[in-house]
Parts: C-alpha cells; structure tokens; sequence
C-alpha cells in the first residue's frame, strides 16, 4: 500500500482513525482503505451519519456566529480533527476577524495537515494533544502564548465526548477547563445520540465497540449530556437534537428523532448568548 505524501510515517494506513473516518463522513481525502471500509459499514447501519456529520459542522457554525456576536474572541477547538470547509477560524473571520483560535488533536494526520494548512497564519496554531488530558493542554506553553486565558473562552467540544467512556470521567475533564477560563467563557458540545429508538443508532454504536473500531462509542441521553456539563448554565434552548439549536431556517418533525444533542453552556460572570 502506497503511503501518500501527506501522512506522517508513524501513522498506520491498515487501521481506521475517528478522524479520517469523520474526514470521509463529510466528503473529504484524507483517509485510507480502512476508514473507508469501516465508515462504509457505519453508513449501512445509519445511512444519515454522513447528514449527522454535515449537520455538526452547520451546529458548529452557528455556536461559533452567535458566540463572536457576543464579544467572544478565543476558540479551543478539542479533537478539532482534519480540516475540512467551514473549520472555526473560517467560521470566525466572517463574523469576528479578530479571533484567535487553537486546534488540538491526538491523530497525527490531523495536527500534521491542519499546521500545513495554517502555516504563517498567526491567528491560529495547532497542538499535537490527547483532550482527556486538561492539565497538559492547559499548561502547554503554545497555549499560555496563544491564548489568554483571563478572557473568556469557547471550549469546542463537537462530536468527540461520545468516544470518552465513563471512566474517564468526561465531566471532569469538561470541569477542568471550565475551572482555568474566565467568567464568561462558553462550552460548545455535540454528542451522538439513541435516544428517540432509532435503531440504526444504536447499531452504528455497536460497530464502534467491535475490535477493528477507531474508538469505542459511548452515547447519551439529553439528561447525560446535560449532566456532563455540570453547574454551567445552558444557554437557550437547552440541550436539544442538532439541528433544532437555534436553526436558521425550519426544521421538519424528523428532527426530534435525530440521533445526536447540541449544547452551549455559559460559565457564570457576564451575559451569555
């Protein structure tokens, strides 16, 4: 198997990776055989992941709007994954073309296309880190000159705590960084979801937690997902499916079976959005 240009030697092109899985969800060309074969599977049991991938980035985009329309400058953007249209500092220059942003990723093709990609752009840097891992990221000197954390700050968590299981205590790690941001600050999170009995749901979870998965999927319910994010105040609507977060245009009655829950959280000190 030829190894193309753009992936880094360490990484293995015979097993599939959340992120170039993800990547193949929305369209793009940074995955392998194996991510393809095993999202493929993914999309015979649910053949809405690729719309549920599409409709995180559109979620994504409207937190972001709504957060720079409210004097938020700074983005952490946590398993920010391979950049594809529409990632976060694109996001913001249409609305804020002042903010600053930090990807952070653990898959080496993901930090590796996004610091090509971002090169000589000083609005932006890339860390190479594990985000069940707050300590580390928080101390991580590209962090401390990037951001200023006495400021407020979005947490990015967009489709990624379903693949933290309970006993990394995925609470925790969003109190953590709560705990080292300003009042004011914001959590922004998606999660996938089987709440509402739609099978293909749960049969997609169940193909994450064979052996030959990228990552093993854990997914929760509104009262979970809200749980997750402790004594921070939702912000309106609450923790509610995808595309009903502050739609754009209406949204059909098949929304309220969507199998995946968006959030924005508020830590305490200022208005929120």
């Amino acid at each position: 198997m030829d190894r193309p240009a753009w992936a880094p030697d360490e990484v293995d092109m015979t097993s599939p990776s959340v992120a170039r899985v993800y990547d193949y969800y929305l369209g793009g060309s940074h995955n392998f055989e194996a991510d393809r074969a095993f999202a493929d599977r993914v999309l015979d049991a649910l053949p809405e992941m690729a719309a549920v991938a599409q409709a995180n980035r559109a979620f994504l985009r409207r937190a972001v709007h709504q957060l720079c329309a409210h004097g938020i400058r700074q983005f952490l953007d946590l398993g920010s994954g391979i950049p594809t249209v529409g990632n976060v500092h694109e996001v913001a220059a249409t609305a804020c073309d002042d903010a600053r942003v930090l990807y952070v990723d653990n898959d080496p093709i993901a930090v590796a296309h996004s610091r090509a990609l971002l090169d000589g752009d000083p609005s932006t840097a890339v860390l190479a880190a594990d985000l069940t891992d707050p300590r580390r990221i928080l101390d991580d000197p590209l962090t401390r000159s990037h951001l200023d954390l006495s400021r407020p700050v979005a947490v990015l968590l967009v489709s990624v705590l379903h693949f933290v299981p309970d006993e990394a205590d995925p609470a925790g790690i969003i109190a953590a960084y709560v705990a080292a941001t300003a009042p004011g600050s914001h959590v922004v999170v998606s999660h996938a979801s089987d709440e509402g009995g739609l099978s293909g749901a749960s049969r997609a979870q169940n193909l994450y937690n064979r052996d030959r998965s990228p990552n093993r999927m854990r997914m929760r319910d509104t009262e979970e997902v809200a749980a997750l994010l402790g004594d921070l105040e939702l912000v309106e609507p609450g923790v509610v499916r995808i595309p009903l977060w502050r739609p754009e245009s209406p949204v059909g009655p098949e929304a309220q079976r969507y199998p995946g829950l968006a959030a924005v959280a508020r830590h305490a000190g200022r208005p929120g959005i």
